[in-house]
């Protein structure tokens, strides 16, 4: 019976890990990041080539509006935004969710700053993000002002991230 325990732990680990684990180590750093166009819950369009030669950008991504997790990660950026604005430092949040859920999130959570839509999972599967369960790991991208992938944090710590990324997106300008 014990092995059968242990070998049922095993499976479940197995499973979780290929579940969670996304492909974000096809990119590299100092490797272009992959452009793209998202739309933000207002219907507003965002590619990442407008920033190029203008500012660092910090490309979070989320798994999913309104869970704690999410919530307080993002809640940590509102609360630093106006340190990353002054710094010239664009902050954009993308997560699988349809525009609506992100309009709540926002509204419910009064962020300042733009999360995007992902519902068709491109940039997500284009990032390596996405997960079997068709949602994107937390795994943050800080893409230099060339348009250069110069840091991925893939243990992102939702009580520390803002502060973590503020640190390293100001050092590039």
């Amino acid at each position: 019976m014990n092995k059968l325990k242990q070998l049922f732990v095993l499976v479940i680990s197995l499973f979780f890990i290929t579940a969670c684990g996304g492909n974000a180590e096809t990119l590299k750093i100092n490797e272009p990041a992959p452009d793209f166009t998202l739309q933000d819950a207002e219907g507003n369009s965002y590619s990442l080539a407008d920033y190029k030669g203008k500012s660092p950008v910090v490309i979070y991504f989320y798994p999913k509006a309104s869970t704690p997790g999410c919530t307080k990660q993002a809640c940590g950026i509102r609360d630093e935004f106006d340190k990353f604005k002054e710094n010239n430092i664009t902050v954009l949040g993308i997560s699988v969710d349809s525009k609506e859920s992100i309009k709540e999130f926002i509204d419910e959570n009064s962020l300042n700053f733009p999360l995007l839509s992902d519902e068709n999972k491109e940039v997500s599967e284009s990032y390596g993000v996405l997960n079997n369960f068709g949602l994107a790991n937390r795994i943050t991208f800080i893409i230099d002002k060339e348009g250069n992938i110069a840091k991925i944090i893939r243990d992102v710590d939702v009580d520390t991230h803002a502060d973590e990324v503020f640190e390293i997106a100001s050092g590039l300008n």
